[in-house]
């Protein structure tokens, strides 16, 4: 045995993870065509499972040995750690991670089918107001004047909070995008979404003239598989860096530091309903696949019609 017991947790997780995550992400990749942060954030939980059953040592080597009382005290000590959304997502990992290895007959039973999870909170999407993107996007070219940042990054985190906001698009699918995804004569781009789902997305005349900007006189490398947006070192964008980046712009704005690149799609969501868009086209435009999930927005705009009708109307 091992002196170093994280030494020791490793190597059994390696091996663990060799026989039963790897060709089940494989599968999701393939087959399902789940994107890479989908495969990482599963594998992250099914791998906080096993770390558990190690240190409580109970015994993983056919994972469905688990039983109720384990998995029972396992959600126990998840709900300690991570919020009610994060703890929902990592059941539903764990979940499909069984469903495949029965399928496969390698496994008997699910131990995680039949347990209760605590109701989702639910909480209305966080978004800019319309002045707050017009401050926000003044940030970069106030960046440049300033000669703060050279032109060719001014242009680069203009165009990334253009795509984001003018797109309504999902960090990845932005980190994903190339220019060969770009149809610059209609003004449209194709995305990749969830599940490999691919939708045309308008970019709106701003976005469009600030990548054609990008384009034409900062970037590098234009060939039809290169990136569109990249790092100040040249390769491709990554989740990390957008947030930083959009940190960097919400700080100089006076904007709540809490805000994630994420709040730009809420904002582009909600900002199209307030002027009149319906529903089943916000739908499409988001590229989620069911419209209960967009549904949320019109509880956004409805409080705010409430908010200004208590405000305005003498009789309310």
């Amino acid at each position: 045995m091992k002196n170093n017991p994280s030494e020791s947790l490793r190597e059994a997780w390696e091996h663990w993870r060799d026989v039963w995550v790897f060709p089940w992400l494989r599968h999701l990749e393939t087959e399902r065509r789940l994107s890479k942060y989908t495969l990482r954030n599963y594998e992250g939980a099914v791998r906080t499972l096993f770390e558990w059953g190690w240190e409580q040592k109970v015994g993983l080597d056919k994972p469905d040995e688990l039983d109720r009382r384990s998995v029972r005290s396992y959600l126990v000590d998840l709900q300690r750690k991570v919020k009610r959304t994060t703890l929902h997502h990592q059941v539903s990992g764990i979940r499909g991670f069984f469903t495949f290895w029965i399928r496969q007959r390698k496994l008997e039973k699910n131990p995680f089918e039949a347990v209760t999870l605590p109701k989702m909170q639910k909480s209305l999407p966080k978004f800019l107001t319309q002045p707050d993107i017009e401050k926000l996007f003044r940030g970069p070219l106030e960046r440049l004047q300033k000669k703060e940042i050279p032109a060719a990054q001014a242009w680069r985190d203009l165009l990334v909070l253009e795509l984001l906001y003018g797109g309504g698009l999902r960090v990845s699918e932005l980190c994903q995008l190339t220019y060969s995804a770009l149809d610059w004569k209609n003004g449209v781009a194709r995305i990749r979404g969830k599940g490999g789902k691919d939708r045309m997305c308008p970019l709106g005349q701003t976005a469009l003239t600030c990548a054609k900007v990008y384009r034409e006189t900062y970037a590098r490398h234009t060939k039809p598989t290169d990136p569109l947006v990249v790092s100040n070192k040249g390769e491709p964008a990554y989740p990390r860096m957008i947030q930083l980046l959009l940190k960097t712009y919400l700080a100089r704005a006076a904007l709540p530091m809490d805000l994630t690149p994420h709040k730009l799609r809420h904002s582009f969501a909600t900002h199209l309903l307030d002027n009149g868009a319906g529903l089943r086209t916000v739908q499409e435009l988001l590229g989620h696949s069911r419209l209960s999930t967009t549904q949320i927005y019109t509880h956004v705009t409805m409080g705010r019609l409430r908010e200004v009708y208590e405000k305005a109307h003498p009789r309310a």
